[in-house]
């Protein structure tokens, strides 16, 4: 395609489904989120191969423009992606343009979309232990004058929270652009969706320590019911600097 005629979304989906190699179309990104999408956001579009198959479309591998990304993989290498990696949430909300499987398209988004019982366990207890020394590290920090430092370790730990809690939930955490989006339809259990966000942001931006621990007295609970008590009890003694005075 030239520069003046740029390949289209709907001239591509409809030239991939023409062909018998494709065995699925899938889009992400904000046109797979209702709402999201602006004039900005281009289409961002996995071409599923059939294993082994022979198709023309590999020449456009890599196709890259302000309307139109294009991935073609490999229906094995489609089982793969973001399993694990920073794609897996892309995924686990993409939309189903085509599925050639019988919903075989379906299954694997959904297998992306719920993490395994040992895997979310590990990764639990993992983001628990980052976000209690980030945690630490900012109550520390206030303690002892350092501002600046007290509030970037509490930006950081916000991140590890989300990531804690998602995991706790067996799911993907989502990208920072589509977390209202993701709470505002799927709630956490047990999180009121404005309280927890309201929360994020306060202590992002201010570093409130009084905050931080009140935060860190329900995820205490939370953890511990979840089966994450010893990440916990290695902290020994500095627990009591992170619970509520």
């Amino acid at each position: 395609m030239s520069a003046q005629q740029p390949l289209a979304y709907d001239a591509f989906v409809e030239l991939a489904t023409a062909d018998p190699a494709v065995v699925g179309l899938v889009l992400k990104g904000s046109r797979a989120h209702d709402g999201m999408a602006t004039p900005h956001s281009d289409h961002d579009l996995y071409v599923v191969l059939a294993d082994d198959a022979a198709t023309g479309l590999t020449r456009f591998a890599g196709h890259r423009t302000a309307g139109l990304d294009l991935v073609i993989v490999s229906l094995t290498e489609f089982r793969a992606a973001g399993m694990p990696g920073f794609e897996r949430y892309a995924l686990a909300r993409a939309r189903i343009v085509l599925d050639r499987l019988d919903g075989g398209i379906a299954r694997i988004l959904a297998d992306k979309a719920r993490l395994g019982a040992d895997e979310a366990f590990r990764d639990a207890g993992g983001r628990l232990d980052a976000y209690a020394n980030s945690l630490y590290r900012s109550v520390k920090n206030h303690r002892d004058g350092q501002a600046l430092a007290a509030r970037l370790d509490a930006a950081d730990s916000m991140r590890f929270l989300l990531e804690l809690l998602f995991a706790l939930d067996r799911r993907p955490r989502p990208y920072n652009k589509y977390l209202e989006w993701e709470l505002d339809r799927h709630p956490l259990p047990g999180w009121d969706t404005g309280v927890l966000l309201r929360a994020v942001d306060r202590v992002s931006t201010t570093g409130d320590v009084s905050l931080q621990r009140k935060l860190f007295a329900r995820v205490e609970a939370a953890a511990r019911a979840a089966g994450h008590g010893g990440v916990l009890d290695a902290w020994g003694e500095d627990l009591a600097l992170m619970r509520p005075r």
